[in-house]
């Protein structure tokens, strides 16, 4: 990913927060010259000493978790919120862009051969997206249905060895001109919109007391 120097994200901290708060990612592998992608959840855990896992599933039927078996070398790609930018927004002369927030993560994988093991992965996952719910659905089914069920999925763990995170917010533009996009973002219906204006609230004023006192509608 090419990721230009005053757009380069490495604060581990708000890397996990952005991969935790949007955890469906794109796994890429490549085989015989050709690309291979599936959409998945994942599961991001902090490892101290390494940058950390990612463990998900896919359905057996799937042929990439046979790229995973091989051990070759993966990509994981996250996306945070992103939106337009009109330049018309801006007090100095600019072009179109899009702002946005992405990680790749990159690493090499390993499947989950024990049966035990994928169980424990399957109900953290559901009590990870399950947890907003005033009642959570459990996996409450007979045993005999459940084993079932983990024949026909794989589960893999990914052991990441590289992190490159780009959280392009207008950080090369002057603060007047970021304000005008944070006024146009935050009165915007769109609620990606919203969400990158807060973002961009965060990135012009760290200290917690401005960030109180400035909105995201630039008041």
């Amino acid at each position: 990913m090419y990721v230009p120097e005053h757009f380069k994200e490495t604060n581990p901290d708000r890397i996990a927060e952005l991969i935790t708060e949007n955890p469906f990612g794109q796994l890429v592998t490549v085989e015989a010259g050709m690309p291979c992608v599936s959409h998945l959840p994942f599961l991001f855990e902090r490892m101290e000493g390494t940058a950390g896992r990612l463990r998900g599933h896919m359905a057996r039927a799937n042929p990439q978790w046979q790229h995973l078996a091989e051990g070759g070398p993966v990509l994981v790609v996250f996306e945070g919120p992103h939106a337009y930018i009109s330049p018309a927004w801006y007090e100095s002369p600019g072009v179109p862009t899009w702002n946005y927030a992405a990680v790749h993560l990159r690493g090499t994988a390993r499947i989950i051969e024990d049966d035990h093991e994928l169980a424990t992965l399957l109900a953290q996952q559901i009590a990870v997206h399950e947890a907003a719910r005033a009642e959570p659905w459990t996996l409450d089914m007979p045993e005999e249905r459940l084993i079932q069920l983990r024949t026909m999925i794989v589960g893999f763990e990914i052991h990441i060895t590289d992190v490159q995170a780009m959280f392009k917010f207008n950080q090369n533009r002057s603060e007047a001109d970021r304000r005008g996009v944070i006024a146009e973002l935050g009165s915007s219906p769109d609620s990606l919109a919203q969400a990158v204006a807060r973002i961009m609230v965060d990135e012009l004023t760290p200290d917690k007391l401005a960030r109180e006192k400035l909105t995201p509608d630039g008041r």
